[in-house]
């Protein structure tokens, strides 16, 4: 059976990060892959994603990225030792594509170190998604922060874990779990398939 592979690359514009003033600016790039497995496949195929898990989300997430909805837009939350949160045209953490998809997850489902899941209010039904995704900064928030199996899984970071790690790493504003500083931009926003 062929595989459709959908990779990502986020690349997103650190201004400041890992430089000695505050006029620099660096890019970095990080890529998410995601593959429909097999039926057959185990619920977690080392560097594979769930996108079999969750047709409707990740057609949804794929359409907003063709259509460069993502260009531009920043990683609006840092929550340290947590995730990164991104996808708000608003840059508040309230905004959206104007639309909802439902597609609750498994319940057995764990939030790993580069998982990407799709964000949600606590009114929302579990597997709400729009436009909002976060990306998972510790080893197993499940455990280690009690993350329930409320959000749909959309991909895995493949390669760029330290970009990851280092807009993790940024100070907030709020201290802890806040906007960044400096702002984290994603210029553009790819997927491939192959």
């Amino acid at each position: 059976m062929r595989r459709a592979w959908l990779i990502l690359a986020l690349v997103a514009g650190l201004a400041g990060c890992g430089s000695s003033g505050p006029s620099s600016s660096t890019t970095s790039t990080s890529k998410i892959s995601a593959a429909p497995a097999p039926s057959t496949a185990p619920a977690r195929p080392a560097g594979a994603c769930r996108t079999a898990q969750s047709p409707k989300t990740s057609a949804s997430f794929y359409s907003l990225v063709k259509q460069g909805f993502f260009d531009g837009l920043t990683f609006h939350r840092v929550a340290a030792g947590f995730v990164i949160q991104g996808g708000d045209p608003t840059g508040t953490g309230a905004g959206g594509p104007g639309y909802t998809v439902v597609e609750e997850p498994p319940k057995n489902t764990q939030y790993l170190l580069g998982d990407v899941a799709m964000a949600k209010t606590q009114t929302q039904p579990a597997g709400a998604s729009g436009s909002q995704f976060f990306i998972v900064t510790a080893p197993n928030v499940t455990q280690s922060a009690g993350l329930t199996p409320d959000y749909a899984l959309v991909g895995k970071v493949s390669s760029g874990i330290d970009v990851v790690e280092k807009i993790g790493s940024l100070p907030t504003n709020p201290p802890q779990d806040g906007s960044p500083s400096p702002p984290v931009v994603m210029s553009k926003v790819t997927v491939s398939t192959g």
